[in-house]
């Protein structure tokens, strides 16, 4: 049992690590404009206060992904802002929508191993 609790953890930090990297590196290129993600964001016409929350929500989640009292509360948000990245993939950028959806389980996974 104390086995299966080790391993629980170290997949958990694995993953916070490795989403937490991923989702700073995006919301860094959210916040400092680069050409393609503004792009993106004015195909999905809704003003670059949109791009900024996202870089935003983004970099917060990242942040709070390292921190073990945030770590769930990270989890969950990034979940659903990448679900909500699925549903503009598909509706209006028209792009392959596999990335968010594996960032989403991802962060689903990470939401569900640190869950209260």
């Amino acid at each position: 049992m104390a086995q299966s609790g080790k391993v629980k953890i170290i997949t958990a930090w694995v993953l916070q690590i490795l989403l937490a990297a991923v989702f700073l590196t995006a919301g860094i290129l959210k916040l400092t404009n680069v050409e393609g993600m503004v792009v993106a964001f004015d195909k999905i016409g809704w003003g670059h206060w949109f791009l900024y929350l996202t870089g935003v929500l983004e970099v917060a989640g990242a942040i709070g992904l390292l921190v073990p009292r945030l770590a769930f509360s990270a989890a969950v948000c990034l979940a659903l802002v990448m679900a909500v990245a699925v549903v503009f993939c598909i509706a209006v950028l028209h792009q392959n929508p596999v990335p968010p959806a594996l960032f989403a389980l991802l962060s689903g996974a990470v939401a569900y191993l640190r869950r209260p």
